[in-house]
């Protein structure tokens, strides 16, 4: 297909999508069109479509594939939706690229976590949570006063939290109403302090899509 039919699908197909969106199209196995969004995987062209990504599921399962996909797989976490197409006789799939937290704001999110406090279970109002960290196996999450214990993983908690709720590191999602400042450490990497006080890092995979969330 010409490139100027890819960039006319692309024009219309961002018409209809969050303008933080990327669109991406794979023939066979490799990439023939990208049209990068606010939330970029630098998708080139001709670069192979790797496994465990959307378009590898899309196109092997030849159906819709809706899913969040890990930062191992383009070293940057996504929610994506693959549709397999046709292009001309060859096996093809259009990929919508969307940011991580995209499916917070989908869904209808929970209003409480319950966390374990010493040898009780506390349900605690999302709204007095601070932020959530993955360490030492565990999941944890912080209120002004303690710190719980939760059963529930990073990544099952992400699709079910509230739209303040951002996830800004692989081990941490921080609630966007306790954050105090925004700046810089001594690599040049974002740091976001708590009114806490508590300084949590900004790893440079989750950049973009935290400067697009608070607009800076």
């Amino acid at each position: 297909m010409e490139n100027t039919m890819l960039e006319q699908m692309g024009f219309i197909i961002g018409d209809w999508i969050p303008k933080e969106a990327s669109i991406a199209i794979a023939v066979e196995n490799s990439y023939i069109y990208y049209k990068a969004g606010v939330h970029d995987l630098q998708i080139r062209e001709g670069q192979l479509v790797l496994p465990g990504s959307i378009a590898a599921r899309a196109k092997k399962e030849g159906q819709r594939v809706e899913m969040f996909v890990e930062e191992s797989v383009f070293g940057t976490p996504y929610y994506g939706i693959g549709y397999p197409v046709k292009l001309g006789e060859k096996e093809s799939v259009l990929v919508i690229i969307l940011p991580p937290d995209y499916l917070v704001r989908k869904n209808k999110p929970i209003r409480f976590l319950t966390g374990k406090y010493e040898d009780t279970w506390r349900p605690i109002p999302v709204t007095k949570v601070s932020h959530i960290e993955s360490s030492q196996k565990k999941t944890w999450f912080y209120t002004d006063d303690e710190t719980y214990c939760v059963i529930h993983t990073l990544k099952n908690l992400k699709p079910q939290l509230p739209d303040s709720f951002l996830p800004i590191h692989r081990s941490y999602i921080v609630n966007i109403d306790y954050i105090e400042e925004i700046s810089r450490d001594i690599a040049s990497n974002y740091q976001l302090t708590l009114r806490d006080g508590s300084i949590l890092p900004v790893s440079q995979n989750y950049t973009a899509s935290v400067r697009a969330r608070l607009g800076f």
